[in-house]
């Protein structure tokens, strides 16, 4: 089981964003995702959303907010893993040139248009919503097959 955040940062209408095309053997290789990982032994998850945002953008994320926690079963064909998802509207710093991938602030109305996860196109407008939400994303060899989700 991997236990990791997605920080989705928020600004003027728009979104940063990390395209995944520089590391090699990157399972989100070519994709857009949100900022974020794994959470490290004794960390909780919105200690691991700020580092993770630090380390891999430069910037220093205040007050993140937590919108909901999603459940991917084995995810990557080995681990089931449980995602909590964050919005994060302040923050400071300058960006850095991350070692992940390119960092892209996108048009909120752009981001159905970019390569995401099948499952993303799904979820990121629950993150505009007021209600927290608990879900279950199934994807077979890297492909989704169906969701659940309850709000709350």
């Amino acid at each position: 089981m991997k236990i990791a955040t997605l920080v989705y940062l928020k600004r003027d209408g728009k979104t940063l964003m990390l395209h995944r095309v520089k590391k090699e053997n990157d399972y989100h290789e070519g994709k857009y995702n949100g900022l974020g990982g794994k959470l490290d032994p004794g960390e909780s998850p919105d200690e691991c959303a700020v580092r993770e945002t630090r380390e891999e953008s430069g910037l220093e994320l205040v007050d993140p907010v937590l919108k909901g926690v999603i459940t991917f079963p084995l995810f990557d064909g080995i681990d089931d893993w449980y995602v909590f998802l964050y919005v994060g509207m302040q923050f400071s710093g300058q960006m850095i040139d991350s070692a992940e991938g390119n960092l892209e602030w996108i048009d909120d109305d752009r981001l159905t248009d970019i390569p995401l996860w099948e499952g993303d196109y799904i979820f990121l407008p629950w993150l505009e919503g007021d209600r927290f939400f608990s879900a279950k994303f199934n994807y077979a060899d890297g492909r989704y097959v169906d969701h659940t989700v309850t709000f709350h």
